[in-house]
């Protein structure tokens, strides 16, 4: 009888021992470590509220970290919730382009008149490969012409009215950075962008809710008013075409 137990157990060994080096193994045993460091980053008091006790949110930022190959604190500060969605500061992600030893510097362009529609900035920098500085890589030109367009400066509290220079250079980093580099930021807008969008979105929802609304209550008037004239007597009562009120004659 122990001769079988003993027997039993050194078949298990093997085959526990054989899944851990299988690539489902070895996933699951990385997801316990990540877990273990997401139990301990969501304990911390210096993370930002939306990694506090919140294991899932510390797994995704490790993740991220890992693939950019940057400190998970450092994604956690820099990646904000904005409406419900990730997004990266703009500082952190011109910091990252800097940062990627690919390109120069980002440097900043401005023209046009400050205070006019046409004022606007755009990026550019160097491949590091382009020693000579031949071929610049320019982005494309962010005027607040486009930004009063977009809808960007209209709503309560908008920064591009504010501070523009500011943001035009963050929007004109971002539109660079999705051309030439865009696995920097793993697709995800920037948090500035974000929000704008987000209001865009919001406005344009209701405004078509409002339209539709106007035009279901314009066609039951209508229908009020036609089947008024089919069941009342001649002149028995006047209909409002435009309040659907109901009037008696005198």
């Amino acid at each position: 009888m122990c001769k079988d137990n003993n027997t039993t157990e050194a078949q298990v060994v093997p085959q526990v021992e054989s899944y851990d080096l299988t690539p489902a193994g070895q996933a699951a045993k990385q997801f316990e470590v990540a877990q273990r460091k997401a139990k301990a980053l969501a304990s911390s008091t210096i993370v930002p509220d939306t990694y506090r006790n919140n294991i899932g949110n510390c797994i995704i930022a490790l993740e991220m970290a890992e693939r950019m190959g940057t400190p998970p604190l450092m994604v956690m500060q820099n990646l904000y919730i904005v409406h419900g969605n990730p997004a990266w500061s703009s500082k952190y992600l011109v910091g990252c382009i800097n940062a990627s030893k690919r390109f120069t510097t980002l440097r900043y362009e401005f023209k046009g008149e400050e205070g006019t529609p046409q004022y606007g900035c755009r990026c550019y920098a160097y491949e590091l490969s382009d020693k000579e500085r031949k071929e610049p890589l320019y982005g494309d030109w962010i005027t607040m012409d486009m930004a009063n367009k977009e809808g960007w400066t209209k709503k309560s509290g908008s920064k591009w009215l504010t501070m523009p220079n500011q943001m035009l250079r963050y929007r004109a980093a971002a539109f660079w950075q999705r051309v030439y580099c865009p696995e920097i930021s793993m697709g995800l807008l920037t948090a500035e962008e974000a929000d704008d969008i987000a209001v865009d979105t919001t406005s344009t929802q209701a405004d078509a809710a409002r339209a539709k609304a106007e035009e279901m209550r314009k066609r039951a008037t209508e229908a009020m008013a036609r089947q008024a004239k089919v069941d009342a007597p001649e002149d028995a009562v006047v209909v409002n075409a435009e309040t659907g009120e109901i009037a008696m004659n005198i």
